[in-house]
């Protein structure tokens, strides 16, 4: 039984080539992880692929508030007239984005302000898609993973990459806090659970456990 419910769309965004994620299920129900569109065409880009599947999208969540992950933040939740979602102590983050754009020379547009805060273990459901969110800082102060038990997949954010983690150099970052992250909330999944991570490749819980140098 090949059949999935739930298909998970990746675009590869911005300068920083940020994954962006778009989540729906069969009854065309979505949510958007870390729109990272910066240009006119990747907002296009995004917006023609909704518009050609029908989608409907309902939620806009941020795994965490890099400036990578928000650039259309603004933009889908315009578009879509849905607020934007993410963990609390994330904020000092998102509040300060303008000013790591400005660092790096790409301006980042004024931010929606969050509807919600998601909490740690806390269950998101839209239609058919069931994600438990896993709080697992280290990357970020308010890094949220998004684990679908059903189908074993996680939105991973920047926490964990196909033979890499998270970079520890950024504020409110920390290399101890992001390694027992991993060790204690994310390799106690099931193996098989792939991992669609906010840089890079998809990857499993499996392959990490076993390869990735960082953990050993």
């Amino acid at each position: 039984n090949n059949y999935r419910m739930i298909q998970i769309k990746a675009f590869t965004f911005n300068a920083f080539s940020e994954n962006t994620y778009v989540v729906f299920d069969d009854n065309k129900e979505t949510i958007i992880f870390d729109p990272g569109c910066y240009t006119i065409n990747e907002r296009k880009m995004l917006k023609k692929f909704i518009d050609d599947n029908q989608l409907i999208v309902k939620r806009l969540i941020n795994t965490h508030c890099h400036l990578d992950h928000i650039f259309g933040n603004t933009f889908i939740s315009e578009t879509y007239s849905v607020e934007l979602e993410c963990h609390q102590l994330e904020m000092p983050i998102l509040e300060h984005a303008h000013i790591a754009g400005d660092m790096y020379g790409v301006p980042v547009p004024p931010q929606p302000t969050p509807s919600v805060f998601l909490e740690d273990n806390e269950i998101i459901e839209v239609g058919k898609i069931k994600l438990k969110a896993i709080l697992a800082p280290g990357h970020s102060p308010g890094s949220l993973c998004f684990y679908n038990e059903e189908e074993k997949f996680l939105i991973g954010g920047d926490v964990l990459f196909y033979g890499s983690i998270g970079r520890s150099d950024l504020p409110g970052g920390n290399h101890n806090q992001l390694i027992n992250s991993i060790l204690t909330r994310l390799m106690t999944l099931p193996e098989d659970v792939k991992v669609y991570s906010g840089h890079g490749p998809i990857t499993t819980i499996g392959f990490e456990k076993y390869n990735n140098s960082f953990l050993n």
